[in-house]
């Protein structure tokens, strides 16, 4: 069983597994057709499309202090019914994977999780491991599969609240890290974060800082090391980003690094600076 990384040549010899289910998770901020339109254009053989801004979010919340995120988690029965649309049954292996190092990947990987399958791994690297790898990309979508069985069982995530979130601003018990990148985090991207900032006492922790320069992730004792320096322990931390996709790269990242058991902010940014009277910190 794969349950955190998988390899490409790992991968490529499982490719007609009737076992495994492949999902390819490409996407782009500010241009909601560019996975679906970079996988017709070529993907792993056998992959299905799994569009972040619908399978794997829930609707939108109109703008406001009850606004929960760009990116809201799904109705658990709605996860169900797209993860058993994809053929995935409570003994399949399912791989994700994209092409900007893991960054909405392991969105689905942490779904998978939060529903209580632990059988999902993310392609190290992804598809630019895949292609330095020379193997191919196709064309041909690939049938429609049975319709699989998953069921929800015993969360193996956890999440904090924007209320706990709130609370921590005055107990400091836990330590927030922030996976956008440095301008984001210090307020100075508008074109995606229209109210620019942090959430007070936040850490910045760019989720490319868990990889290395070719894309895959690092050692697991290379980000134990990061993670320690910024954490006293996973069980008083909380990951967020901009809507709680990104943050679920260090999520993953704390599991290869041995560290489990860090908190999800789903909401994460986008939801906290809907409501004007959350604080707001800018800066380093």
């Amino acid at each position: 069983m794969y349950t955190t990384l998988i390899s490409a040549s790992e991968l490529a010899q499982h490719l007609n597994d009737s076992q495994w289910v492949i999902l390819d998770c490409r996407h782009d901020l500010l241009n909601h057709n560019a996975g679906s339109d970079a996988f017709a254009a070529g993907h792993i053989q056998n992959a299905q499309f799994a569009d972040i801004d619908t399978a794997l979010s829930g609707p939108k919340a109109a703008l406001g202090p009850q606004f929960t995120g760009r990116h809201p988690l799904p109705d658990r029965a709605a996860l169900l019914a797209t993860l058993r649309a994809w053929g995935i049954n409570d003994d399949t292996q399912v791989i994700a994977y994209d092409a900007q190092g893991g960054m909405f990947a392991a969105r689905l990987w942490w779904l998978l999780r939060w529903i209580g399958h632990p059988a999902v791994a993310v392609l190290d690297g992804g598809l630019v491991a895949w292609q330095a790898a020379s193997l191919p990309l196709v064309t041909p979508v690939a049938p429609a599969r049975t319709a699989g069985n998953i069921s929800e069982k015993a969360s193996l995530t956890r999440t904090a609240s924007v209320q706990e979130v709130v609370a921590n601003l005055e107990t400091q018990a836990a330590t927030v890290l922030d996976a956008r990148a440095p301008d984001r985090f210090r307020g100075e991207n508008e074109t995606i974060d229209p109210v620019g900032g942090h959430i007070p006492g936040a850490k910045s922790r760019f989720f490319k800082d868990n990889l290395q320069a070719d894309g895959r992730f690092k050692s697991a004792e290379a980000l134990k090391q990061d993670f320690k320096a910024l954490i006293a322990s996973p069980a008083s931390a909380i990951m967020q980003c901009g809507s709680g996709v990104t943050a679920c790269h260090n999520l993953l990242a704390l599991e290869v690094a041995g560290l489990p058991g860090a908190a999800l902010y789903p909401g994460s940014w986008s939801e906290w600076c809907a409501d004007p009277a959350r604080p707001v910190a800018t800066g380093n």
